[in-house]
């Protein structure tokens, strides 16, 4: 039983796409960011790949993914549902952003206009990713305040990071985008050390016989209530050695957070393509890092209804 790497590379994937196309939908259309036809292009191409492979890979986990078009119909009840409107309805003004940018050569007057809808709808999506765990009460660990605005962190800082190495690579470096790089990077530092720090100390009230409902005696699961592994048990019963978790969690801060921070101060100090290296080194390591810090996310995670399996 592990997390499974579709959702992994799903919410790693697409935040950072909808961090990149928001940072882009605005700068650009504010005239920050140039128009060049290969910048747009590239840039473009980068955000919609990653959200792209991240929806697909998140379709490709589902266990009948031709029937993955009816979620789109409980969007009034279910943040899962929500999400799919969200992510699609997105895709029509960053397509009218892109038109203008690549074709047309301008993104100011109405493709400034999409470019800042577009950030509108990547920022509702990650929104309505968040939700979809912040929302789940048998999950003390993801229903808690640390939950969606940190989807909305680690989304700017890795978009920001995407930027900033897309910049240097056409010699458009920016020391007020390289900045804000770092400080976006300790800001997610600092949550996510909040966020473990607050599960270690997490108290689940809940045990086996207010589970039952049964008192007088302790109560305990003679045996499974049936004999294959089902859905809850593979995604959100995974048991991590205590050893294991601390090795990982510093792997999180190196990868994630420490390396990118020291190859982006770095940049600060040395000229193009020196700059433009270190940013791409920076870009490499920090999604490595939230690969493995959404895998921690999803096997740090217990269900309650664990509580039914001895656990």
């Amino acid at each position: 039983m592990h997390p499974a790497f579709s959702v992994v590379f799903f919410t790693t994937a697409t935040g950072a796409g909808y961090g990149l196309l928001a940072l882009l939908g605005v700068l650009a259309g504010q005239g920050f960011v140039p128009p060049d036809f290969w910048l747009g292009l590239v840039g473009m191409g980068l955000a919609l790949g990653l959200i792209s492979a991240g929806l697909l890979s998140s379709a490709g986990h589902l266990g009948r993914p031709e029937r993955a078009w009816r979620a789109f119909s409980q969007w009034r009840s279910s943040w899962l549902s929500r999400e799919g409107v969200a992510s699609v309805a997105t895709f029509v003004p960053t397509g009218l952003f892109a038109v203008g940018w690549l074709f047309l050569g301008r993104t100011n007057g109405w493709v400034a206009v999409a470019g800042l809808l577009a950030a509108v709808g990547a920022v509702a999506t990650v929104c309505t990713t968040g939700m979809i765990y912040a929302s789940l009460k048998p999950i003390a660990q993801w229903h808690s305040r640390f939950t969606l605005p940190g989807y909305l962190i680690f989304s700017a800082m890795s978009g920001s990071v995407l930027l900033n190495a897309l910049l240097q690579g056409f010699a458009l470096g920016s020391t007020i985008v390289l900045t804000g790089c770092v400080l976006l990077t300790l800001l997610g530092w600092g949550w996510k050390l909040a966020n473990w720090r607050y599960n270690d100390r997490l108290e689940i009230p809940t045990n086996a016989n207010t589970a039952t409902g049964l008192a007088g005696g302790t109560v305990r699961s003679l045996e499974w209530p049936h004999t294959e592994e089902n859905y809850l048990l593979k995604e959100m019963g995974f048991r991590i050695a205590r050893k294991h978790k601390a090795r990982l969690r510093q792997i999180t801060q190196v990868l994630a957070f420490a390396l990118p921070v020291l190859l982006l101060i770095a940049a600060f100090a040395l000229p193009w393509p020196y700059a433009a290296v270190l940013s791409a080194l920076a870009t490499s390591a920090q999604f490595a890092g939230m690969l493995v810090e959404r895998w921690l996310f999803f096997a740090e995670a217990k269900h309650t209804v664990t509580l039914y399996y001895g656990r």
